[in-house]
């Protein structure tokens, strides 16, 4: 893009700052007339890989410019104004038509900021009044990247013919083309080419040399990657970024999370805990006694020492015979040399208890005696009672040898009390015989009985088609019933003045239902628009229908055979509304409107109970339905239907 020399100078400095020194020098420093902006614009839109506005007035250039790795920012300036305009763009395409040319900087500054914020607000923007001398013209290209600048055309395109206002200097030149840098590089020796140039030169010759001093040119495309100037991050994590010639004496000297071995242990460590290990678990640092004793070893043989340091404290030698003073090693040799009487006098008490004790022991000692005595006595008569129960034992063998024998006696009995119960069992048959006789008598009159009852079944099946033909009389009158009651319940729903109001209640329950298919379509009561108008109704397809299927509500109005079709006008040709109403204060309902097409057969008078529906297979989506942003449309799971006929001519009829 081009800006006017007036413009240059005051502009550059910031748009330096934001667009980077490399392309922005080619920008302000490249001077075009007006008469080949729009050339230029229109080349750029066809190479550019980002957005890029431009607008030509008489005396001036308007331009907007990406700011890179910033989304959709962007600025804009003019060669007739010092000042820079800001601003976000949404993507889209924008037209801008300029009304008027600019009075002084300040009204241009005005009109920049303008342009910025419409472009804020509208997709397309149209000055209602154009002033019949200015001419003016907009070219705007957008793509998804955004992660370079590039000035957007090829200054050798075939046709192009760019007249500099001002004479380019020698530094914004190509050293191959001598013409303006496109997307400029920089060789060693400090000569400057386009891209295609130097592209061309490092590919068409094994040798590349600068066409100026002869010096050789080698394509490094991945310097940065083993640049010593290039900021990097320590590989120990410790957050320093620092350049990479300084990384290897940082991870060396400087790192807090470098590794470096314990000056005692020699343990690896990590160097900003080498400290703490020092303070609290290196085995071999040096340590003093705990018990201040001036001893001075190694952590891990502070036990060891315990065991002989003259400060510790330890117990009286004579514990157990019931001293408890506790002095330091050093004092107890002295306390035992200096309390020697009293430890005298705690062994000889100890003495006197152990000589109680054993005095006690005797004489529990022959008190056990005694009892071991009186238990052998003891034993000594059991074994006499042992003896006698067994000569009783003895005795009683005998007599049961005599019971034996009684037993054997007693045979001759057993055998006449069998031969008495065989005579009672005769007896018992004999009576169970006559008893079988008079239940067989009772059977066979029961079977009479049963024969009487089935003769009168015989006859009851005669009455059966009869009973068959009341039940289907009573059956059509059941029918005829419920067809009068949904008359009168349609008849007091029904509206007369071409207006529906529907309510769909277990909106969830029924939208699944659709979805799986048990019932994909629902219908409203009917409705007319006068007392003998046209018959009408509303279909909803809760899942959708058509092109709506699975992401939209389809609502449909449906004509209706009714009883004053032949006194009515065909086809119907009258506007309908279909209205999906807000429950909330806001009342942002979704509106569709729709003139009956007199062509279609939906529309034309019903031969069967109803036409074919017609209406909106997309009329909401499910997502703007039921998100609630826009408005309410389900509470309470219930959602309400409006549908409008205009009467505008039915009046007559």
């Amino acid at each position: 893009m081009m800006v006017g020399a007036t413009g240059r100078l005051s502009l550059r400095p910031v748009i330096v700052a934001l667009l980077g020194t490399r392309m922005m020098e080619a920008v302000l420093n490249t001077v075009a007339t007006m008469d080949c902006c729009n050339e230029i614009l229109k080349m750029s839109m066809k190479t550019s890989k980002n957005w890029s506005a431009h607008a030509s007035l008489p005396g001036h250039v308007f331009c907007l410019v990406p700011l890179p790795n910033v989304g959709s920012s962007w600025i804009g300036f003019s060669s007739s104004c010092p000042h820079l305009c800001r601003g976000h763009i949404h993507q889209g395409d924008i037209e801008l038509s300029l009304a008027s040319s600019c009075s002084s900087h300040r009204s241009m500054h005005r009109r920049c900021s303008g342009y910025l914020e419409g472009l804020l607000s509208n997709r397309t923007l149209m000055a209602s009044k154009e002033n019949s001398g200015v001419r003016s013209s907009v070219f705007i290209r957008q793509d998804s990247s955004n992660t370079s600048l590039s000035l957007g055309f090829d200054p050798h395109q075939t046709g192009l013919n760019l007249h500099f206002v001002e004479s380019l200097e020698d530094r914004y030149k190509c050293a191959t083309c001598s013409f303006i840098l496109c997307n400029p590089y920089q060789t060693g020796c400090g000569h400057r080419f386009c891209e295609n140039c130097i592209v061309h030169l490092i590919e068409t010759k094994p040798n590349a040399v600068c066409p100026i001093d002869q010096e050789g040119i080698v394509a490094n495309r991945d310097h940065l990657k083993k640049c010593p100037f290039e900021s990097v991050s320590c590989i120990n994590g410790c957050d320093a970024v620092l350049p990479r010639k300084d990384l290897i004496n940082h991870l060396q000297t400087m790192c807090e999370y470098r590794e470096e071995a314990c000056q005692y242990c020699k343990a690896n460590l990590i160097f900003k805990n080498i400290k703490d290990h020092e303070v609290i678990s290196c085995p071999k640092y040096p340590i003093y006694c705990t018990n201040n004793c001036g001893e001075s070893f190694m952590r891990s043989e502070l036990d060891v020492h315990l065991t002989i340091c003259p400060e510790t404290e330890v117990e009286c030698s004579y514990k157990k015979y019931g001293c408890h003073i506790r002095e330091k090693r050093r004092k107890v040799k002295e306390h035992e040399h200096s309390c020697l009487n009293e430890h005298l006098l705690l062994v000889v008490a100890n003495n006197n208890n152990l000589e109680g004790q054993i005095l006690n022991l005797q004489k529990t000692l022959c008190e056990r005696n005694h009892i071991i005595t009186e238990m052998e006595e003891q034993i000594n008569q059991l074994d006499i009672k042992v003896a006698r129960l067994s000569e009783l034992i003895s005795k009683n063998d005998d007599e049961v040898a005599t019971t034996q024998k009684i037993l054997a006696g007693h045979a001759d009995k057993i055998i006449a009390i069998e031969q008495h119960s065989q005579q009672l069992c005769r007896k018992f048959d004999q009576e169970r015989d006559s008893k079988i006789a008079s239940l067989k008598e009772v059977i066979h009159a029961l079977k009479d009985k049963v024969d009487c009852a089935e003769n009168n079944i015989t006859s009851l099946v005669s009455l059966e088609p009869c009973l068959k033909q009341h039940e289907l009389l009573l059956n059509a009158h059941k029918l005829l019933l419920e067809k009068t009651n949904e008359r009168f319940q349609v008849l007091e729903a029904a509206g007369y003045n071409g207006k529906l109001i529907w309510k769909i209640c277990n909106y969830r329950r029924r939208k699944q239902e659709a979805a799986e298919g048990t019932a994909v379509s629902l219908f409203s009561q009917p409705f007319y628009t006068s007392r003998c108008g046209y018959r009408l109704c509303a279909r909803a397809y809760l899942n959708g229908d058509g092109a709506g299927k699975g992401t939209h509500l389809s609502l449909f109005f449906v004509v209706m055979k009714g009883e004053y079709d032949s006194l009515l006008m065909w086809p119907f040709k009258q506007k309908v509304t279909l209205i999906l109403m807000d429950q909330s204060p806001k009342k942002h309902h979704i509106v569709e409107l729709f003139k009956a097409d007199a062509s279609s057969t939906s529309f034309k008078r019903p031969v069967s109970e109803m036409n074919i529906a017609s209406g909106c297979p997309r009329f909401v989506s499910h997502t703007a339905l039921e998100s609630g942003k826009t408005g309410i449309f389900i509470k309470d799971d219930t959602i309400f239907i409006k549908v409008i006929v205009d009467l505008t001519d039915l009046e007559d009829q």
